[in-house]
């Protein structure tokens, strides 16, 4: 048996699930979140618990088991806290800039500055012009969101320079020996 898998999932006051067929809906005070449910797993609330079991110990249905669950509590903390993932700019002239409510603005040394767009249900943040922080109630959003920019211009191995996630640690290449 799954040991994340087969842990209850406890729902919080002010959040709603609901359970249609292959569907799951989890609503609280951040807004909603809808995900089709993988394979033969099964979910139901059980009191203040949502409870998922797999059929049988086939090899797809016991990788489902402890996914799925990770899944919706991703959903409920989503809902409940949402998430944020922050990167930082690293280099000489490299900067963010605020545009709009859903728009950042981007000079990392391109002849050009990028401009991302916020896709629905993720906002940015630019604390600094250093600094971005990218929320939203979807953690795979939000994720995918963040490496996506970061994507834009990767921390070099030479002089660190580049976008790169809050705490990451770059490793650094010597440079050419002079002789």
């Amino acid at each position: 048996m799954s040991r994340i898998g087969k842990t209850p999932i406890a729902i919080p006051s002010g959040v709603d699930v609901t359970l249609a067929e292959r569907t799951v809906t989890v609503t609280g005070p951040q807004g909603s979140l809808r995900r089709v449910i993988p394979g033969e797993i099964t979910l139901r609330k059980d009191g203040g618990a949502v409870i998922i079991e797999r059929p049988n110990d086939e090899r797809r249905n016991r990788a489902l088991h402890g996914l799925t669950r990770s899944l919706v509590a991703n959903m409920v903390t989503g809902v409940t806290a949402g998430y944020a993932k922050e990167l930082e700019i690293v280099g000489v002239g490299y900067r963010a800039q605020a545009r709009a409510a859903d728009q950042i603005e981007l000079a990392l040394g391109f002849s050009h500055p990028v401009v991302v767009d916020a896709p629905d249900g993720i906002s940015f943040e630019v604390p600094t012009p250093t600094r971005i922080v990218v929320r939203g109630i979807d953690k795979e959003r939000v994720g995918q969101v963040a490496a996506d920019i970061r994507k834009i211009r990767k921390p070099e191995p030479y002089k660190g320079k580049g976008v790169r996630y809050a705490g990451e640690v770059v490793q650094r290449k010597a440079g050419k020996a002079a002789k």
